[in-house]
């Protein structure tokens, strides 16, 4: 897939995605394969907020949070057609969140947690 012909069909048919998750599993290059992330618990506000940015796409970019879990931290995504890559869209600065000393910053939208624990 290249970023010009991106997304491409967005819906699979639940054979393929279920053969696709037994490839994830089955696949033996993660280093660490008693705690390898099955799936992602993501939060509908996460989804929503970052949806309210408008962009083209969404990047789910992977993380490791304060208390060491993977999660998924959510993107807005424009094309630029100059560069022929997408860009990174960031949400409008929270009343709530703690500000830098230039004053409040952009943010991403978080939430996910990990399964398994979960």
């Amino acid at each position: 897939m290249n970023e010009e012909t991106f997304p491409g069909p967005i819906q699979i048919p639940l054979s393929t995605a279920q053969e696709w998750e037994r490839r994830y599993q089955d696949d033996t290059t993660v280093e660490d394969q008693k705690n390898k992330i099955k799936a992602f618990l993501i939060p509908r506000e996460s989804l929503e907020k970052v949806l309210e940015l408008k962009t083209e796409a969404v990047w789910a970019y992977i993380g490791i949070n304060d208390q060491k879990e993977k999660t998924l931290l959510f993107v807005g995504a424009e094309y630029d057609p100059e560069t022929k890559k997408y860009i990174n869209v960031y949400g409008p600065p929270s009343s709530d969140q703690n500000k830098s000393a230039d004053g409040a910053e952009e943010v991403v939208y978080d939430g996910v947690r990990p399964s398994p624990p979960m």
